[in-house]
Formats: structure tokens, C-alpha cells, sequence
């Protein structure tokens, strides 16, 4: 049975774009998970990557095409510019880092819950409220997102660390455990693939 570490961020349009897509692949192949929330933007910093705010233009434009295509695409309701972005993604993440630790919901549902509310309701993830209305809908217990903090702060960045350090630049990044790595929402017809041994 294989198992894939997941590594992605809580404020990423591209991880939002995955959908519970990901968590249907695994599924269909009886793989095993490990969610592992990190720092989007330092791990851009420490591997040569450069935040959306300081990009080229060219770059930032086609980027802004992109996602909207994608989220036509996958019909998804997609706003490229929320209300609350770029905020602090740490409560989020130790949320579901502790959401993983005490079991009992179901973690791709809470990811993406986080997510959607980013990028398709204007809410704010740094926000308590948000955070445990989020741990509620994926059956999980609103007071993870106070009882999880100093675990979860350790673990957020023992995050970063491992994703550099097993070869992760960007989000979402699924690393299969022979260490196949794949980049990307727009990769996980290859991480199927992949699971099925065809790739």
C-alpha cells in the first residue's frame, strides 16, 4: 500500500483548485496520507521560488488567467482576489495538524473547507470563528483549534523543513513514499497514473 505526504498550504489557489480530488486518487488506490500544512511563502523564499507580490508582471497576469480558467474548468466558484488574502495562515494549519492528530473527522473535508472559505466565501482563516466552523462541517471538534497550538507550531515547521529537505517548492506537492514527487492540482491525473503503475 503505498503512502503519499501531502504538503500544501492553506492559502494556495492552486491547492484550493485540487479540490477533494487528491483524496480520491488515495482513496481508489487504498493509499495512506499524512497532511502536512506548511509555509507557502518561506518555502518559496528557501527554494528559490518568488511570492506572487513580486512577480512580473507577465508573470502575475498569466497567473491571474490561469487560475480563472481553471476554476471555470473544474467548475469550481473561484475569486481571484479575496477579501482576506493574504492573511495569517498558522491557525488554519495548526488546526489541521491537530484535527490529524486526534482523528474522528475527515481531514481532505476540513482542508478543503479551509480553503473554499478563501477562495469562494471571503472569510477570514485567521479567525477563530472561521477556523472551528471549518473543524465542525468535517466532523471534527471546534476546540482542536485552541487545544492544538503549541503542537501545531512545532509541527508547521517541522514541516517546511521536511518539504525542503525531500525536494517540495511550491503547493500543493504530493511525494509518494518510493519518492516520486508531483507538483500541482493539474498533476494528479499523473499521480494516479503513477499509483496505478502505468507511470
Amino acid at each position: 500500500m503505498a503512502h503519499i505526504d501531502y504538503y500544501f498550504a492553506t492559502l494556495s489557489p492552486y491547492t484550493y483548485l485540487a479540490g477533494t480530488r487528491f483524496e480520491a486518487v488515495a482513496k481508489k488506490h487504498g493509499a495512506t496520507v499524512t497532511y502536512k500544512p506548511l509555509d507557502i511563502m518561506a518555502l518559496f523564499s528557501r527554494t528559490g521560488g518568488t511570492p506572487p507580490k513580486d512577480r512580473h508582471p507577465n508573470r502575475a497576469e498569466y497567473r491571474a488567467q490561469e487560475l480563472v480558467r481553471q476554476g471555470k474548468k473544474l467548475d469550481m466558484a473561484f475569486n481571484l482576489k479575496p477579501a482576506h488574502w493574504p492573511t495569517n495562515a498558522a491557525p488554519s494549519s495548526y488546526a489541521i495538524i491537530a484535527a490529524q492528530n486526534a482523528g474522528g473527522g475527515d481531514l481532505g473535508a476540513l482542508v478543503h473547507a479551509i480553503l473554499r472559505s478563501v477562495w469562494a466565501e471571503e472569510k477570514d482563516i485567521a479567525e477563530d470563528a472561521v477556523v472551528k466552523a471549518c473543524l465542525t462541517e468535517a466532523g471534527f471538534d471546534p476546540s482542536l483549534a485552541d487545544s492544538g497550538l503549541l503542537e501545531g507550531a512545532d509541527t508547521y515547521a517541522a514541516n517546511l523543513e521536511e518539504a525542503i529537505d525531500r525536494g517540495a517548492f511550491g503547493a500543493p506537492f504530493y511525494i509518494v513514499d518510493g519518492g516520486q514527487r508531483f507538483w500541482g492540482q493539474d498533476k494528479l491525473e499523473e499521480l494516479d497514473l503513477h499509483l496505478s503503475g502505468k507511470l
